[in-house]
């Protein structure tokens, strides 16, 4: 089973979605995991209860959205990977520091106490500013990788690095032979 955790970037869980649906679509068992914020947010992009209503029918599978839930995700029910996506700089600091107040930072503190991948699908509008020393240990950390990314807006984000969620299942497979898929920044 893949854990598939999703953070509150709202204006990529669209993308995000999409590539969980590929995943089910190759034969992955995914766990939903949801951020508090992600599972109870209505935006102008979704409603939250519409978004979680497709991820519950998506998977079979009821989310994950509180930290009592996310954390026996390890040695009570282990999972073959995690990946995070959208995974928010606020998100990427807190694994950083080991900082384990939400659901998603207690399902990757969890899951990482068995040194199994976790794949994380940056969305951070500070990933090349605040964020860009998290991205630096993350990258030296075992077990820990990264979906290829990119500036998604030169110009009027010139600090924001967003994922390509198009490859999340090759990245994944290769976070599953412990390999970081490469290039990991696109042009």
């Amino acid at each position: 089973m893949i854990g598939y955790a999703i953070c509150g970037s709202f204006c990529t869980m669209g993308r995000s979605f999409s590539s969980m649906s590929r995943l089910v679509s190759l034969g992955y068992d995914i766990q939903p995991i949801m951020s508090e914020s992600a599972y109870s947010t209505d935006t102008r992009f979704h409603l939250a209860r519409e978004y979680c209503q497709r991820v519950r029918e998506l998977t079979g599978r009821d989310i994950i959205h509180t930290v009592k839930d996310a954390e026996p995700l390890g040695p009570a029910t282990p999972l073959e990977a995690l990946i995070i996506a959208p995974c928010t700089g606020n998100t990427l600091a807190k694994i950083r520091h080991g900082i384990t107040d939400t659901t998603v930072t207690m399902a990757a503190k969890a899951h990482l106490r068995q040194d199994r991948p976790l794949l994380i699908a940056l969305a951070s509008n500070d990933a090349m500013s605040q964020n860009l020393g998290g991205i630096g240990a993350l990258l030296t950390r075992k077990s820990t990788f990264f979906v290829p990314m990119l500036q998604d807006d030169v110009k009027n984000k010139p600090y924001s690095l967003v994922a390509d969620m198009d490859r999340i299942p090759e990245a994944l497979r290769c976070a599953i032979r412990g390999e970081q898929m490469r290039p990991l920044f696109l042009t």
